[in-house]
Formats: C-alpha cells, structure tokens, sequence
C-alpha cells in the first residue's frame, strides 16, 4: 500500500462530514419512530465507529448513551470474529457484554466497501417495553436481571440481507408493545443511512485515502484533548455524593466515591472506593458509570473538540466490578443511567476548587416517573415516562446562568420536552399545569437554572406508577458562595382527597382514574455572591414570574416596588 499524504482540509472535511452523518441519521430516527419515547423526547442516539469499532462521530441527543456504543462494537466484533457480512443487523441490549440499560436496545449495521468492512454504523433507542416483570421495564422491587428485561446479547437479525424470522419472532414474542418492533425498524433504516453515506464517502476518496485521514483525525483530536488536560494543576482531587433509597431497604443510602488523578497531559478517574452494589435495581453497569464520567468530564474541557476515538485516549476509569457502578452478573440494574447526576456531582466537588471557572454548579438530579396501564378510549396498553415533569434546572457558571427547565445532566439538553397535544393523545391523562417553577433557581451573581411545576389528570385502568431518581434529600449545591437549588417533590392526590407521597424508588399499582399527579423538578445551583447580581437581572425574573419580590429582597438585596 502506497504511503498517502496527509491533507489537512481533507481532515477537517471529513470530520464535518462524520458530524453530519449522525445527524441525518437521528433526523431519520426521529421523522420514523412511533413512541413518544423516541419521536418526541428523543431519547436516542446515532453514531458512526471504524472497522475495529473506535468512534468516528456521534450524536449525542442522549449523551449517556452515545458513548455506551463504542464499547458494545468492539463487543461485538470480538464476538463474531471473521463471521460478519454484508447485509448483517445485530440487536443487543445485555447489560453483561457492555450494554447500559436494558431498555435501551442497540442496532448494529456493518459497512463494506469492496466486500472489505471499514465501518459500522450504529442506533441506540429507549424501547417502550423490554419484557420483564413491569411493563415499561423499570422495576424498583428487582433483584435480579430476569425480573426487568429480555437479555439481548448480540444476535443478528438479519444475516447477509435476509431476515432471520425466527431470531426476529423470538425477540418480539417476549416484548408487551408492538410499536417497539417499529422502533427498531426506524433504528434499523437509520443505519443504512449511515452505511450509504459512508460507502459513498470511501468511494469518492478510496479506502486508503479514506483510513489515513481518519487516523489523522484521531491523532489530531488526541493532541487537543491532551492541551486541555494539561490545563489542570497536577494531583490528586476526590469528591463524593450520596444516594437515598436502593428500593429495597427502607432509609438506605449509598455513596459514589471519586479519585480524579491529573498527571500532565492524562487524567484518571478511580471508583474505587465506592460502595458495594444494592440488592436492589440501585446499580450500575460498567459502561453507564463510564458514560457517565465521560459526559461530564466533557463540560469543562473545549466544546469544539471532535467527538471521535482521540477524545478518550488521554481518560482512564477505574470502576471496579462489584460496585454499585459496576454490578457482578446477575444484579439488577435498570437504574444505572440514573446514577449519573452522582456521578457527576462527585466529580465536580472533586475538580471545582482547582478548575473553579470550568465547573458548573450542580445540576437538579433526575426524579422521574412512569406510567403504564390501558388506555380505554382504544381499549389499548400506555407506556409514558413524564418528561415534560422530569426536567429540572442545570447549574450556574461563572459568567453564566443556568438553562432553565433542560433536564438530567445525563441528557444535558439533549432529551426534548412532550407536546401537550400529542401527550393527551397518546396517553389518558390530562395536563392541568405545566409552568416554570417561581423561586426554583439557586441564588447567585449567576443563578441556576429554573426548574418546572407540572400537574396531570390521571385517566385509563390498571394504572401502575413507576418512580426513580434522587433529590427529595439534598438539594443541588452552589458554586462560589451561589445558593442551592430545589428538592424535588413527587405527590398524589387521590379521587376521595388522600395524599400520598411515593419514595424515589416506588411501585404503585392501581391508581385510579382522576388521580392528580403533582411534580416539581427543581432548579440548579447559583454561582457567585447573589448581592453581586445585576439588579435589572433581578426585576427580569420579577416580572416574568420566575422570582418572586420576597425572594429577590432575601437573597439578592433588591427592594422591588410591587406596584410599579
């Protein structure tokens, strides 16, 4: 093979056009899909690896499972060897061979060029429903995986073009909804609009060409990575944050510890010493706590870095099996994605007081809730994750306030809010009040981002309410004498008039219809002294409601004139 020069613009043309691949492909995913899940939360992602499975580009509409996709790719090549064709689909979603969460189920594709393979693309979606004791998938009272999911290991469900009907019937004979069948067709033709465009782009340059330059890439992407980290003053720096409730021990906390080690230009983040995995579906998995450690790692380092391979050299995690990040076989882990916002609130605690101006103040955690039953107008089953309730504030920065009502840190933004018409539509219930949430934010010279008041009429039969997340304990913290944010609050009203309040790990079955569902998703933390706000700042968020003039007169010393 001929030794190829390096043109630099051929680099940056084709590292645009990776970005621009994923993006048609997610456009593809979302125009195709039939689950609100998918279509309108987008709760998904799209990506583009080399033929050895190291990440060329991804979208990152849910950026804790974009980097889950690397690592099951490699999985799976090693898996089948010399055994991988032309026309192939693989499916896996096993939380045992580097998947994340059971629900989100992977599509495969790979691409030839010449019958030579050179790359893969990739689709991995939130499903409906994947089997399980509780339809939905999230089970609180699991103890084992069984108990959640249909275990996917890579399995080809099309093989050398042709459909494997009886692999295809066997994987859906075991899953409650139809619509999740055609959900995983749209991720399917999602991945051959990525294996055209790659097959047009390595016809148009030649593989060699084509190989060379990605290379370069990675080794370019590397260099810029490994300037940022160099940023970092060298040491040792640890940080931590606890959990409250495994959803089996009444009062149970857990703790995620984090030894973030800065050597020159490489950075290692150690759980060593985090504590054991729960009984529970409190858990982990190695590739979730991973993500996760990555995503927020990725907000205090340059934005424009290209998300590819080089990226991640210079980052080393040590997440030992048997952790709650990192659960032995057969643990239950449907909670793992959600372990997140700990995740990152560990590793900020650890690296705010070095890199003060990099680190944001901490996010509102997720607390979320999932509702199935039967929807009577059809006489058909509901599946709905209330994402529209779900999203809180993020935290404040230096120069900078928070993002109102944008959600989990975990989906930073990317995880899009429901449409109150097609919410209504597609499920029974009724939306009485969606609206920020008036002196949610964390005080600041920068306050933290709002997070949302949401009230629903529960409606259909059967219904079963499912929650998860964290934030009724500890609010999320400031940064540079900022204020914290808000708890998060999850609450029922009963047709007869009694309430009740589920724990953040519950399963409640038989809520009858005309049940008010009540959610606040609190706001971020603030950042810097709040005196220090500009007052015209501060009559803005009067005004529109987001701060009220008691609020702004105790935190921020501003004496608003009600009446003028």
């Amino acid at each position: 093979m001929a030794e190829v020069t390096i043109d630099r613009v051929l680099v940056s043309i084709l590292q645009k056009r990776f970005e621009s691949i994923v993006e048609e492909m997610s456009i593809a995913l979302t125009m195709t899909t039939r689950s609100p899940i998918l279509c309108e939360a987008r709760d998904f992602v799209t990506g583009l690896y080399d033929a050895s499975g190291k990440m060329l580009e991804q979208k990152e509409n849910l950026p804790i499972l974009s980097f889950s996709l690397g690592p099951v790719c490699e999985y799976i090549i090693d898996y089948y060897g010399d055994d991988i064709h032309p026309g192939d689909v693989i499916f896996h979603n096993d939380v045992f061979s580097m998947g994340n969460q059971n629900n989100d189920v992977a599509v495969y594709k790979p691409i030839f060029h010449d019958d030579v393979l050179v790359a893969w693309a990739a689709a991995k979606g939130h499903q409906a429903d994947i089997g399980g004791a509780v339809r939905g998938g999230y089970n609180p009272k699991a103890t084992e995986i069984w108990q959640e999911a249909l275990r996917i290991p890579p399995i080809k469900v099309y093989e050398k073009g042709k459909r494997r009907r009886d692999v295809w019937d066997l994987i859906f004979a075991n899953i409650r909804l139809d619509i999740v069948e055609h959900d995983l067709k749209a991720q399917i033709g999602s991945c051959v609009v990525g294996e055209r465009a790659i097959q047009k782009l390595v016809e148009r340059y030649g593989r060699e060409v084509f190989e060379a330059h990605k290379n370069h890439l990675f080794e370019a992407t590397e260099r810029m990575m490994r300037a940022e980290v160099r940023t970092i003053p060298a040491g040792v720096y640890r940080g931590e944050a606890t959990g409250y409730e495994d959803g089996q021990t009444a009062d149970s906390t857990y703790t995620i510890r984090v030894a973030v080690t800065v050597d020159d230009d490489e950075i290692e983040f150690d759980f060593s010493d985090t504590d054991p995995q729960t009984p529970g579906f409190v858990n982990g998995t190695f590739t979730s706590s991973a993500s996760a450690t990555m995503l927020t790692f990725l907000q205090m380092v340059n934005p424009d870095i290209p998300h590819n391979q080089g990226m991640v050299r210079p980052v080393k995690m040590v997440i030992p099996q048997g952790t709650i990040l990192n659960a032995a076989y057969p643990a239950a882990t449907t909670y793992g994605n959600h372990l997140c916002p700990l995740v990152a609130s560990a590793i900020m605690r650890a690296l705010s007081p070095v890199i003060p101006k990099r680190v944001t103040a901490e996010w509102n955690p997720l607390l979320c809730s999932l509702t199935t039953g039967t929807d009577p107008r059809r006489e058909e089953p509901y599946v709905d994750i209330c994402f529209m309730g779900l999203k809180g504030g993020s935290g404040a920065i230096d120069g900078c306030d928070g993002y109102d009502h944008i959600g989990m840190i975990d989906a930073s933004g990317g995880v899009l809010d429901q449409d109150y018409e097609m919410f209504e539509r597609q499920t029974p219930h009724l939306v009485l009040q969606h609206e920020y949430l008036t002196d949610s934010a964390g005080a600041g010279q920068w306050r933290g981002g709002l997070g949302v008041v949401t009230r629903l009429e529960l409606g259909g039969r059967d219904n079963t309410l499912v929650t998860f997340g964290e934030g009724t304990v500890e609010p999320p913290l400031g940064s540079a004498g900022g204020g914290p944010g808000t708890l998060n609050v999850i609450k029922l009203v009963y047709p007869d008039g009694k309430e009740h309040i589920p724990t953040t790990k519950d399963l409640i079955n038989d809520v009858p219809a005309g049940t008010i569902y009540y959610q606040e998703a609190g706001g971020g933390g603030g950042c810097g002294d709040p005196k220090k706000r500009n007052p015209e700042l501060v009559l803005a968020d009067v005004r529109n409601g987001k701060l009220s003039a008691e609020r702004a007169r105790e935190d921020y010393g501003v004496e608003i004139d009600k009446e003028d």
